[in-house]
């Protein structure tokens, strides 16, 4: 976290997958909670992420980004659908990618990748 303080919000942005992966979850807690408390809980999980993602720039998948997916596809990257998409998002923009998963971050050719948990 210190680095993220530490970063102008400027250079701070967040991808539109990440963002549909968020609310996907939200989602999906709302659905599982029994009445009461839990499901009280999961409405105000679901109403910060939107409040959060409202604050942040997302980068958005764009035509751009698409080209960059089709390539990687093209070499059989083995990764997860959505990790493959976030990296096509971050190439496409020339971006460096914050994440603690090096392992499959690590198999895309041309992604900037920092670990900010090391």
């Amino acid at each position: 976290m210190r680095y993220l303080a530490a970063t102008p919000s400027n250079y701070v942005f967040t991808t539109v997958i990440t963002l549909r992966e968020q609310l996907r979850g939200r989602l999906a807690a709302i659905d599982r909670a029994a009445e009461g408390p839990e499901l009280e809980f999961a409405y105000d999980r679901l109403l910060a992420t939107v409040n959060y993602f409202a604050r942040v720039q997302v980068l958005p998948f764009t035509a751009a980004a698409l080209k960059q997916l089709q390539q990687l596809r093209q070499q059989q990257i083995r990764i997860g659908t959505q990790d493959l998409r976030i990296a096509a998002i971050v190439l496409s923009v020339n971006g460096v990618l914050v994440t603690g998963n090096r392992r499959d971050y690590e198999k895309i050719p041309g992604l900037q990748i920092e670990d900010w948990t090391r």
